[in-house]
């Protein structure tokens, strides 16, 4: 029904009618976002040549949702997300503000040094912190699998077809190194 309401509101256009339906998936799973994760599973992925590992416990509502294949598969594409991209943190909400000041100063040094002025030294070092966050929190990077939304937009749009909410816990990562 919503499919049918959504090309009616669209006149007919399949790819608006997409458009309208993946943004109202994502409103109502930004209002999931808030409930408690009690259940879930812990999904691991190891990497050819068992050389790379991840594990990564992903949270969910119910173990009824936990536990379908749907699920598993969604903890199974953030696993290798994890091994592909290298993140250090969930969201940035967890990188130290030890971290955020450090690489500050080390942006305005560097924009300094290439002789650009005082007063814009903070507006470069707040793009290249976003860079930071993209490159080095999961849930900011570009998904894997299609990189036209983020790993948070991926969750997001798996709130919405779950119908309650998700939440990537926490992870690690293991690599032999040469």
């Amino acid at each position: 029904m919503d499919c049918k309401n959504a090309l009616v509101e669209c006149g007919n256009d399949i790819a608006k009618a997409t458009d309208l339906l993946r943004k109202k998936g994502i409103a109502k799973a930004e209002s999931k976002m808030g409930r408690d994760t009690g259940e879930g599973l812990i999904e691991s992925y190891i990497h050819f040549g068992s050389r790379l590992g991840v594990l990564v416990e992903v949270r969910s509502e119910t173990d009824f949702t936990s536990r379908t294949p749907e699920f598993k598969q969604l903890a199974h594409d953030i696993a290798m997300q994890i091994a592909a991209t290298e993140p250090r943190w969930v969201s940035r909400n967890e990188v130290p503000k030890e971290e955020i000041a450090h690489e500050i100063e080390i942006y305005k040094e560097e924009a300094k040094q290439s002789g650009k002025p005082e007063k814009i030294l903070d507006k470069i070092a707040e793009g290249k912190l976003e860079k930071f966050y993209k490159d080095n929190c999961l849930l900011e990077q570009p998904f894997l699998k299609n990189a036209e939304i983020t790993v948070e937009d991926f969750i997001k749009e798996n709130i919405s077809k779950f119908r309650e909410n998700i939440l990537i816990k926490r992870f690690v990562r293991f690599k032999i190194e040469d």
